[in-house]
């Protein structure tokens, strides 16, 4: 399972021109997974991100967690994370999950981190999706299981 996670001051992600999730600060969380990955991976992801220290406490320094800050999380599928494209121009997505093993897994995600009391607001699985966001700092960090 591999997370990218943008610090925000704001996230929307759109489907056909509506808006399906949205948020002011937190994280924008591109969520992806890969055959091997088990609600072990996820619980350990949840537990990571949910405690990952990147907003600046009063002296400027990455100090603060999502809870914190009352920060809330935008999470959006996305199976492209496991792109190869070490054979050629065109990606590969073979180390990417299937859909009925990648959507439950995310749906697994999004759940055990409301239950860490954060808010979260998702995308929708498997569909063309628009995000657009303001990325804070700008941080990304990637996190990986």
């Amino acid at each position: 399972m591999k997370l990218v996670v943008q610090r925000v001051s704001k996230a929307k992600v759109e489907v056909d021109n509506k808006v399906v999730g949205e948020i002011k600060r937190g994280f924008l969380v591109l969520l992806g997974v890969t055959h091997e990955d088990t609600t072990e991976n996820a619980d350990y992801l949840v537990k990571k991100l949910c405690n990952l220290r990147i907003f600046s406490d009063e002296n400027g320094k990455m100090n603060l967690a999502l809870k914190d800050v009352e920060g809330e999380l935008l999470i959006v599928s996305q199976f492209t994370l496991y792109a190869d494209c070490s054979g050629g121009n065109r990606p590969s997505f073979i180390n990417a999950a299937g859909p009925e093993k990648a959507d439950k897994l995310y749906e697994y995600f999004c759940t055990e981190c409301e239950k860490k009391g954060i808010h979260v607001e998702k995308g929708i699985f498997g569909a063309d999706m628009q995000v657009s966001l303001v990325n804070d700092g700008p941080v990304t960090i990637v996190l990986e299981k």
